[in-house]
């Protein structure tokens, strides 16, 4: 480990002197792509040169404490400063492996969530709102743009499906692990005896493709034009703004409807068919790599039951960590961090476990 950590240590002085090389300073690309290099490493490099400077001030400790000359109070003060340093050298060793862990390539991208009700009517309708609303909180306190691309309504304030764009940095790295399937239990308040009901309605988390990774024929396209539904004013239900577009050759199929220009749905369309073909042909390829790929974060498959959400207790519980937090009301009004960090963390070691 550490001799590839002194390799880019080494990689990083060399990127330094060429951003101050004047022939590489007239060239914006070769700038651009230096500057980029280097970022991609300086916090692996800055955490080594951190665990360097530890190495060398318990060097000098333990000489101080060896040396018999040095007063009795001189080596004591040395002592606790080692002990001190030991520590702090362990939590940069560990720092330093999560650091080394290869980087999802997707993780810095824009997302595209899809959320879906799922068994239990009107009830799981409502919670699917409840959940857009959560994700969109979490958004806002990150300073990420939502956009709709496509919602169903219900009448009852519900949603029976809504595609949203998530637009902000590291917005799918963060969100990437909430796919699969979200339970509720709770009262509906259509509920006259105090029953709890049990719904749930599933997420889907999709990096957002870029136009270069995903080839689209144009010929392989079915697109349909049909009347929006749902609430929107007049223009809506009689205008043939609404859109379908059909993959022929996977048979993916997306629609948009929230935009009264048809052309601007069909914009939006393709980009959910971009994000959808881009995590089918992922998926595609980690199962060639490997036929058991699995890790105790989950496996990302909407099927999958990760987390349950129970009212009458204020409790969410996420079932692949085991992880459980008595402020659920707080959860909903988008505090998602510890639950995501638990995740992410744990995804980590994972990771490192296979490597």
């Amino acid at each position: 480990m550490f001799g590839k950590l002194e390799s880019v240590s080494r990689k990083y002085d060399e990127l330094t002197k060429l951003l101050s090389d004047p022939e590489v300073i007239t060239d914006q690309q070769a700038f651009m792509r230096y500057s980029k290099e280097q970022a991609e490493i300086s916090d692996v490099v800055e955490k080594y040169r951190e665990y360097m400077e530890v190495g060398r001030g318990i060097a000098d400790a333990e000489e101080i404490i060896a040396d018999k000359k040095n007063d009795a109070d001189f080596r004591e003060m040395a002592e606790v400063e080692l002990s001190e340093l030991k520590a702090k050298k362990a939590v940069i060793e560990d720092e330093l492996k999560l650091l080394l862990v290869p980087k999802d390539p997707n993780d810095s991208r824009n997302t595209i969530l899809e959320i879906r009700a799922g068994t239990g009517g009107d009830e799981a309708a409502l919670f699917a709102a409840d959940l857009f609303r959560m994700y969109a909180k979490y958004a806002e306190k990150r300073r990420w743009k939502v956009e709709i691309l496509d919602s169903n309504p219900t009448g009852g304030g519900g949603f029976k499906e809504i595609v949203a764009l998530m637009t902000g940095k590291g917005a799918y790295g963060k969100l990437k692990y909430e796919s699969g399937v979200h339970r509720v239990q709770r009262i509906p308040a259509t509920e006259s005896s105090g029953r709890i009901h049990t719904s749930a309605a599933t997420v889907a988390v999709l990096p957002e493709a870029e136009e270069a990774e995903i080839n689209i024929d144009q010929k392989d396209l079915r697109i349909d034009t049909f009347c929006a539904s749902g609430p929107g004013g007049q223009c809506v239900n009689t205008t043939y703004s609404a859109v379908r577009i059909t993959h022929i050759p996977t048979g993916v199929v997306v629609s948009c409807q929230d935009e009264r220009s048809q052309l601007k749905n069909r914009a939006k369309a393709m980009k959910v068919l971009q994000a959808r073909l881009l995590e089918q042909k992922t998926l595609e390829q980690e199962a060639e790599r490997s036929q058991d790929r699995k890790s105790q974060v989950g496996t990302g498959d909407r099927s999958e039951r990760i987390r349950t959400y129970n009212f009458p207790q204020n409790r969410v519980t996420d079932h692949r960590v085991g992880l459980t937090l008595h402020k659920l009301d707080v959860v909903m009004e988008g505090e998602l961090d510890e639950i995501i960090e638990a995740l992410t963390t744990n995804a980590n070691a994972e990771r490192l476990k296979a490597i």
